[in-house]
């Protein structure tokens, strides 16, 4: 692998470019018209502009993309997170022009971006799943109908979706054709597919995740497991490594993502998404087929590369670590920081210290455009116990400033000074209750 194009933007495109020099593998921005000027275009070794603002014009666009991989010469195509990082039509698009695509093949993404199919498989391999429809359906009489069977309250999600986008909680029929309609048509506009499929609404689970990686050679490691569970509309806010749920639960999930990833030859980084209701209760929910935002911390609690790892796997590589070598240690957090209006940054200050890492894309003086996803930057801290890690989380978001834009800053610092957050008492609904205001402690 001589030269890898990243077909995204922002802090993952700065990510990955960072972690292809350390390899001495040359480099290749793409960028919107608004992003002529973004960091991930001024640190990599050649850029090509692939189109306008709109992504569906720019990042979205195979046909450029691939364009552009020709043209520069690029080898190898590295696509971050959302934008076309699960799309199976484009790794096919990749594999058919002999580019490499850095991630598992496009038929394990088709797989396991189809649910219904994902959950079949994982019965197969005989992983818990959440109880659902097993089938994908566009039609509100199906729907009714499955939601019946199941047992309010159910979980609307889109079947090709991702990022919470097309998800609805719904707690009884009364306002299912609403909830149908409105899930349905934001499905078709992110994703181009108006499927969707039935799940059992878990009450108050922690979603906790598990980093995969396999190579093409037949191995396959757990390397640790992340509490996702503060989310807000469907969207992560804060997460950690490890979690805290019980040991012997920790190690069978563990166990039961590295068979399921051995169960598709699953070859790249993953990661497998479970609900946690206590002790032996777990569902699988879904494989992310791609790199996440969260890495970080799993990276700096085990002390492997992940980007780096994918990058290897791609070219060939069979894994350099065995599950006997995968140690995790202390305690990481990461707060994702996001814009909430567009604009320039016209004051920037972020932390630094011992135990900090940013991860950003964002400068003095850089225009915040309004056409991407939110997030700005992502603060990571690292320290031996939970308590030292937020006690430096909440230290580093107090340091941080950002002027022009507004942000969530100080949200991110109120929950870190949530007395119910500091006692580990969360679980994915925490972030609607402390925002509703329905008695948590401050």
């Amino acid at each position: 692998m001589q030269k890898v194009l990243i077909a995204n933007r922002g802090e993952i495109a700065v990510r990955i470019i960072r972690a292809c020099q350390e390899l001495n593998i040359h480099t290749v921005a793409v960028y919107s018209v608004t992003d002529r000027d973004a960091l991930h275009v001024q640190i990599a070794d050649e850029s090509i502009c692939i189109g306008p603002a709109n992504p569906m014009q720019s990042y979205l666009n195979q046909a450029s993309i691939l364009e552009a991989a020709r043209i520069t010469g690029a080898d190898a195509i590295h696509p971050g997170y959302g934008f076309l990082s699960e799309n199976a039509e484009f790794a096919k698009l990749c594999e058919d022009n002999e580019i490499e695509f850095i991630g598992p093949t496009s038929a394990v993404i088709e797989m396991l971006g189809d649910k219904a199919e994902a959950r079949s498989v994982m019965i197969k391999a005989g992983v818990p799943v959440t109880p659902g429809s097993g089938t994908e359906f566009t039609d509100l009489a199906t729907v009714l109908e499955q939601a019946g069977q199941i047992g309010y309250p159910v979980m609307l999600k889109a079947a090709a979706g991702g990022g919470g986008k097309g998800m609805r909680l719904i707690k009884s029929a009364k306002n299912f054709q609403h909830e149908f309609q409105l899930a349905q048509g934001e499905a078709e506009k992110a994703f181009g597919n108006n499927e969707m499929y039935l799940e059992k609404f878990i009450v108050r689970p922690r979603h906790i995740e598990v980093q995969v990686l396999g190579d093409n050679h037949g191995n396959v490691i757990a390397v640790g497991e992340r509490d996702c569970s503060l989310q807000q509309y469907h969207q992560k806010v804060i997460e950690e490594a490890p979690s805290s749920i019980d040991p012997a639960t920790r190690d069978e999930i563990l166990q039961t993502a590295i068979r399921a990833a051995a169960a598709v030859n699953y070859a790249g980084a993953g990661t497998l998404e479970f609900l946690y209701e206590g002790p032996g209760q777990y569902y699988f929910m879904e494989m992310n087929t791609r790199i996440q935002v969260e890495h970080p911390i799993t990276e700096v609690t085990s002390g492997i590369d992940l980007v780096q790892a994918q990058i290897k796997i791609a070219a060939g590589e069979a894994l350099s670590l065995s599950q006997a070598d995968v140690k995790q240690f202390g305690h990481a957090i990461e707060c994702r920081i996001t814009a909430r209006t567009p604009g320039e940054i016209t004051g920037l200050h972020l932390p630094g210290g011992p135990g900090i890492r940013i991860e950003t894309a964002i400068y003095q003086g850089y225009q915040v455009p309004a056409n991407y996803d939110a997030m700005i930057a992502k603060v990571i801290v690292f320290a031996n116990t939970r308590e030292q890690a937020i006690m430096k989380a909440k230290v580093a978001i107090a340091e941080t400033v950002i002027i022009g834009p507004e942000t969530n800053l100080e949200f991110l610092y109120q929950i870190l000074n949530n007395r119910d957050f500091n006692n580990d008492q969360i679980d994915i609904e925490f972030l609607d209750r402390l925002t509703s205001g329905d008695g948590l402690n401050g």
